[in-house]
Formats: structure tokens, sequence, C-alpha cells
């Protein structure tokens, strides 16, 4: 943080310098570049010094420039904010044109400053065709990523703020840019992917998610009583889970559990709440349960003992007989089904 702060502070100052700079730079403009300037005169009669003090007025442009086209870029990304951040496609949108318009004064920033050294830009503009071509030949993945951002946008396919999952990422989108896109998860992570690169993409926002809850209870409560619980409580259980969009509601016994029989509550939620709402949901129930004695069975060991010579019962000689014959009635009215059994 301190850091951070420190990173802050000296990027401050520099602005500030800058902008004084270029104060000066307009104030003083015919003592610096016009024909009577003192950087006009030799200073020192050796031809390399008097040279870079030659130069004094380029490197003074050049701060000039770099800080109007930063000051610029920044009054144009606030007023871009203030216009089109009521909603996430307008802070979507923002995202783009910030992007396009840094890019757009980052080009002519750099024209002005090699201007400012005397080189030829104009011969370098019409120069720009041929040497589009051959960079173009090598760059066809960055017009495909521009080309693919400015379809995320106006197909909104997603927003900025909506939560996705990209190749296995799930996160907030946090910026759409010309040519990348940044996703953030909740850890603080940051992916950034390549426009052309997303392929599928899920969209958890657009839509409701689906909160869910399995609850289990023992085998010896009766289910009517547990669910005649269920039903006079369940509204209490939404007012106090106001992330709640809908529901809860009580689905039925999903499952018979070796041990338990598993009760389903489900409710939708923004999807930025899901897991809150789970937790709270199986907070609340665990709550009403324990405060009706319905039991939430947990892992049990049962040990069973032996009976003894004197517990045992033993058969009598006709109740063996008959059974000897049950089982040859058996065999004989089975023996067709031999083949299918092995």
């Amino acid at each position: 943080m301190k850091e951070k702060k420190k990173i802050n502070t000296m990027g401050l100052i520099i602005l500030i310098i800058g902008i004084a700079i270029s104060v000066c730079s307009i104030v003083l403009s015919t003592q610096i570049y016009g024909v009577a300037s003192v950087f006009n005169q030799p200073l020192t009669g050796i031809a390399t010094l008097d040279l870079i003090y030659s130069k004094i007025p380029a490197v003074i442009r050049t701060i000039e420039i770099i800080t109007i086209a930063y000051l610029l870029n920044m009054l144009i990304s606030f007023i871009l904010s203030k216009l089109f951040s009521n909603n996430k496609r307008g802070k979507t949108i923002t995202k783009l044109l910030t992007s396009f318009i840094k890019y757009l004064i980052a080009i002519v920033a750099i024209l002005l400053a090699l201007s400012a050294f005397g080189v030829d830009t104009k011969t370098l503009l019409a120069s720009a065709g041929i040497l589009g071509l051959v960079i173009g030949l090598g760059a066809q993945s960055l017009i495909s990523d521009i080309i693919a951002g400015v379809f995320i946008v106006f197909e909104g396919e997603f927003e900025v703020g909506d939560i996705v999952v990209i190749d296995d990422w799930r996160g907030t989108v946090d910026e759409i840019g010309i040519r990348t896109t940044k996703i953030i998860d909740y850890g603080g992570n940051i992916k950034i992917v390549n426009n052309s690169q997303i392929q599928t993409i899920i969209n958890q926002t657009k839509e409701l998610s689906l909160a869910r809850a399995t609850i289990s209870i023992e085998y010896g409560k009766p289910i009517p009583e547990a669910e005649e619980v269920i039903m006079k409580n369940l509204d209490n259980i939404k007012a106090k889970i106001p992330e709640i969009v809908e529901g809860p509601y009580y689905k039925g016994v999903n499952a018979l559990a070796a041990s338990s029989v598993d009760l389903l509550f489900v409710a939708k939620c923004k999807e930025e709440d899901l897991y809150g709402v789970q937790r709270a949901m199986n907070r609340e129930l665990k709550i009403l349960f324990d405060e009706n004695g319905i039991g939430i069975p947990f892992p049990q060991v049962t040990i069973s003992e032996l009976a003894s010579d004197n517990d045992k019962k033993s058969l009598g000689k006709e109740q063996k007989k008959e059974v000897d014959k049950f089982v040859k009635g058996q065999r004989t009215a089975s023996k067709d089904l031999e083949e299918i059994i092995k």
C-alpha cells in the first residue's frame, strides 16, 4: 500500500512538473521557439554540446505535447464516464471508447513529437500506406482483436460488470478494451484475454441464478411433520435473506440416502449473491430444524452382539422337513432360469 501511494505521489509530481513546463512553453514561446530564441545561438563552440543545446526547444515541446495529451485523455475519459456510465452497457461503451481514444491520442502525440524534432511527418504519413501493408500482414491477430472487441460491445454478448465464465475462469468483467478483455475473479486475480480468442463464454448475469440448499433429516422423523414446519416458516426465511429475489421454494425429497432423507430447497437470486444466499439458506434451515426438534443425521457406528446358545431358537424336525421341501420346490420351479442366472 505504501509503495502504491509512493508511486501515485511520484506520478503527481511528474504531472505538475510537466504542466509547469507546458505553461512556460506557451507563455515564453517567442523566446524559446522564435527567430530570436536563445537556443539558436551557439553556447560553447563545441559542436556536440551546441547540437544538444539547440534541441532543448524540441524537448520542451515534446514534454508539452505529452502533458497535453495526458490531460486531454483524462478529460475525455471523465466526460465519457459522466455521459454513458448510467448502466452496464454505457460503462462498456465508455471503456471501449476510452481505449480507442487513448491509442488515437498516443499516435497523434508521437507524430507531433517527431515533428518537433524536425522529422517530416507528411512524408512519413505518405509512406504509411506501404508500411501499413507490411505491418498488416504481420498484425492480423491485432486486427482480429479490434474487430472482435467492436462486435462484443455492439452485440451485447457481455458487458462491464457482468459475471462470466471464459475458459473455466469465473469472474467479473472489468474492462472491454479495443484489443483485450479483463476479467477479475473474487480473489482479485486478473485474467487478460485477447478479444479474438474468446470463443465460448457463459454469461451468468443475464438471468437470475438458482441457489440450492440440500438439508438431510433423520429417517425417524415423519416427512409430513417436517413439511408442516417448513410450510409455516418458509416465508420467514425469505424475510431473513433479502438477497433472495424469488423463493425460497421447497422442492421435496431429493434423495433417500444411506442414513438420511435429503430435502431440497431452491431460491433465485443475482449471480453475485449466489454463494452468500446458499450459505444463508443452510444456516436458517439448520436453525429452523434445531428449534423444532428435527434432527440432522451424522455418522454413527452400530455394534451388533451375537446371541448366546441359550438365546438361539432351533427348528423342530417337521419344520426342517418343510423348509427342505420348500428349497427343493424352488429349485425345480426355477430350473429354466439357470442359464440366465449364470
